[in-house]
């Protein structure tokens, strides 16, 4: 009965298994070129927009100030990141505070970092993005002086005063014991909704972003398929796709290659396999742009003419109806759990949930992995300029592993997009990545 419930949405997506294996194009791999030349990175209007929008909520919330170390976060509101600055036992940190401007309704973020004083000409040197070119201050810390002390005097916060700092929801532990110490009257909490909103929810422009560095990641796996033979260890397929990606213009790339019954284990299994003529292989790949990272996984035949067992292109078609199922229902509105849901209860039907072993999906933006989550027990709610990863998967330890991930954003209308529509969408069959 499974396997006739299974052969019927196999159906759907993989006959005639030969038009889709035979519709592969051919062409060079010097097709490949650099895909997002012409997506700008954000602008310094956006910055200061972000500013300002912090700025704004910190005042709302009657806080102090915002504190975060080189993250993500830094990188979202003040353009560096620990790309530019390697975290290390001495803290160099980024502060916000809101201010009062010509009026008590014209509020202003100033930014300050805080830096080590022989590190200070370094620090000057960070492409920090200060609202409307009104400057950063910078406090200094000597190394005989206590850096969080240093940093509340230079703010004009009392040792003895009473309010709010927020901190990144990140940041080291012992960062946030040094201000708690340097004000034992503050409040120093994780950063709340109405501010981390401020990231997860995404603009145009990292929406235009985040579209063509996923667009470019599908080219680019692409592009290895079409050179993919029987002997390859995954190894070397690795290398071509790290490649693969540079030449499509991304930075960082690179891919999970697991061939085989190596896909059983999500992330894989420590060997490098090598591909025999009728198996699957499952390429889990990202890259970078403008710091915005991909993320694209494609279980995909490795070669023209292979003969997969029935089982597992059942298996792929019910994962691939399972990650349709899911998308039905990430509407605005809804919580972030629904969607794990739905692919769950796809599963069940046909008696494999339990080899659903993972979480449906993850934020995405500066982080590959990113809040909110599509997983069972959140109540977060999806909201419009959200992007999540859409990946439900299959497990079978020994035997066979497929996942498929597309991520997807929410419109202004309520409904989810692929990022990848531009290149075609998703997978419509193995054969066909």
């Amino acid at each position: 009965m499974l396997r006739l419930a299974l052969y019927s949405i196999a159906s759907l997506f993989l006959s005639p298994f030969g038009l889709y294996q035979d519709s592969i194009s051919q062409s060079s791999v010097h097709d490949l070129a650099p895909h997002c030349n012409y997506v700008p990175p954000i602008s310094k209007a956006e910055f200061d927009a972000r500013q300002a929008a912090l700025s704004s909520e910190l005042h709302r919330l009657n806080a102090l100030a915002y504190v975060a170390e080189p993250s993500p976060n830094s990188q979202f509101f003040a353009n560096f990141s620990s790309v530019n600055w390697k975290l290390s036992e001495r803290p160099l940190l980024l502060i916000v505070r809101p201010r009062t401007g010509k009026s008590e309704t014209d509020i202003q973020p100033e930014l300050t970092i805080l830096t080590p004083t022989f590190e200070t000409l370094r620090a000057r040197g960070l492409p920090v993005s200060s609202f409307k070119d009104t400057g950063v201050r910078y406090i200094s810390w000597a190394e005989e002086a206590n850096p969080y002390h240093t940093a509340l005097s230079g703010l004009g916060i009392s040792p003895g005063s009473n309010g709010t700092i927020f901190v990144d929801s990140s940041i080291r532990k012992f960062i946030v014991d040094g201000l708690q110490d340097a004000g034992p009257n503050l409040r120093i909490a994780s950063a709340p909704l109405a501010i981390t909103s401020l990231r997860e929810r995404k603009s145009p422009a990292e929406l235009e972003i985040l579209r063509c560095a996923n667009e470019a990641t599908v080219l680019a796996i692409r592009d290895v398929h079409r050179q993919l033979s029987a002997g390859m260890r995954e190894s070397q397929v690795r290398s071509m796709l790290a490649s693969s990606l540079e030449r499509a213009g991304l930075r960082d790339g690179g891919c999970l290659t697991l061939f085989g019954s190596n896909a059983a284990l999500p992330h894989g299994s420590g060997t490098d396999r090598v591909l025999q003529q009728d198996e699957f292989a499952l390429f889990d790949c990202g890259g970078s742009l403008h710091g915005y990272i991909s993320d694209v996984t494609r279980k995909t035949v490795a070669l023209p003419g292979a003969r997969i067992p029935e089982d597992h292109l059942q298996i792929w078609s019910t994962v691939k109806a399972a990650q349709s199922a899911a998308l039905e229902v990430a509407r605005a509105g809804a919580l972030t759990k629904e969607p794990d849901e739905a692919a769950r209860a796809w599963f069940r039907r046909f008696g494999l949930d339990k080899y659903f072993t993972h979480r449906l999906g993850h934020g995405i933006g500066l982080q590959g992995h990113e809040q909110p989550y599509l997983r069972g027990g959140t109540d977060d709610i999806i909201q419009t300029g959200h992007t999540f990863s859409n990946e439900p998967g299959i497990y079978i330890e020994d035997k066979v592993g497929v996942r498929v991930e597309d991520c997807f954003y929410i419109d202004d209308s309520g409904m989810p997009r692929y990022l990848t529509e531009g290149v075609g969408g998703p997978s419509h069959s193995p054969w066909a990545p």
